[in-house]
């Protein structure tokens, strides 16, 4: 199913029911913070079996106790699609499991 970038009103008015996230250009963005490196690495594993379940990765950076997101669809010239509101749901409800804040 082909999947069409959403305008900037519905961005915005969907991106207040993920606290936290932000639209940030043609990208939605998170960072979280960690107890520990191991936890954020744990996390990042966790989202990228969230990926592959979605067939739809994104942008992640591992620091020492932190992980930053940043998602949009590249098949439509990396512009945010539904495919990427879900994926940040995703993110959004494995975090407390991984203690991430």
């Amino acid at each position: 199913m082909p999947v069409e970038p959403l305008s900037q009103q519905e961005i915005e008015n969907r991106i207040a029911e993920l606290p936290g996230w932000s639209a940030d250009g043609d990208r939605l963005t998170r960072s979280y913070r960690l107890g520990s490196h191991f936890a954020a690495t744990a996390m990042v594993v966790h989202i990228a079996q969230v990926q592959e379940e979605l067939d739809h990765h994104s942008d992640l950076t591992l620091g020492y106790n932190t992980v930053s997101v940043s998602v949009n669809t590249h098949s439509v010239g990396g512009k945010v699609t539904e495919l990427d509101f879900q994926l940040a749901r995703r993110v959004a409800e494995l975090a407390p499991a991984h203690g991430a804040s």
